[in-house]
């Protein structure tokens, strides 16, 4: 079994040193969903929500989501990125959105922080843009798809 690697052995939180490791290229996609009303859908779908594209704006703000990771997660290293990006698959039929973000960089250490926060960011983006249309709107199944490199290697969710 795996032991937390953020606290001392009196309990204290603390940022893991990544000094000793290895420079890796790092690769992580997270993706989670959005179920939106059928009205919301048509006005996403349609380019009638008042503030905007909504596709645009939310791909933009999970970009700017990835480069903020370490601001907003207390142990999580700042990094720098090499490459972010927010893709979307919509499902007319259900009324839903999912969000998929991919991070990449060469560093200590990974970037699985930084896709998650992509597309959490991307998704509560819709729902703020949406909002005024659906407030039932349900943000979901936000997990970790797959991440490369590093020292406890490859993952890929099953299924």
């Amino acid at each position: 079994m795996s032991e937390f690697t953020h606290f001392d052995e009196k309990g204290n939180a603390y940022m893991v040193d990544v000094s000793d490791k290895d420079i890796t290229k790092r690769t992580a996609v997270a993706e989670g969903n959005i179920s939106l009303s059928r009205e919301a859908m048509d006005a996403v779908l349609g380019k009638k929500i008042k503030k905007g594209d909504v596709f645009t704006v939310a791909q933009v703000a999970g970009i700017m989501g990835t480069k903020r990771t370490a601001d907003l997660i207390p142990m999580c290293h700042p990094i720098g990125l090499t490459n972010a990006k927010v893709e979307f698959v919509v499902d007319e039929d259900r009324c839903s959105i999912t969000v998929r973000c991919t991070a990449e960089t060469e560093a200590k250490t990974g970037v699985e922080m930084e896709a998650l926060t992509g597309v959490t960011v991307a998704l509560l983006t819709i729902y703020d843009m949406c909002k005024a249309i659906d407030k039932s709107m349900i943000i979901s199944d936000v997990r970790l798809i797959s991440k490369t490199g590093g020292k406890s290697g490859d993952y890929k969710i099953e299924g």
